[in-house]
């Protein structure tokens, strides 16, 4: 679990490995959130994501796995794809 944050649904972004380099992305609340370490900064990327189990970053693809979907959100476009 990341300071802050009470889920345990979360990936790190791998510095060099496309976008969002070293940040975390969390699936909170419905809400997909890019959270920034260094400066604790908190961006909500997209909402109504319902029933997550697991997340991955591949890219600039974060994959959300859900009970009833997967869901690709494009970090260069920020929009799902």
């Amino acid at each position: 679990m990341i300071a802050g944050f009470k889920s345990d649904i979360y990936c790190e972004g791998i510095i060099g490995d496309g976008c969002g380099g070293g940040r975390f992305f969390i699936v909170e609340n419905t809400k997909l959130i890019a959270y920034e370490p260094n400066t604790k900064e908190k961006i909500v990327l997209l909402e109504d994501i319902h029933m997550p189990n697991d997340i991955s970053k591949n890219g600039c693809i974060v994959t959300i796995e859900c009970q009833d979907e997967t869901i690709r959100f494009d970090l260069s476009l920020l929009k799902k794809v």
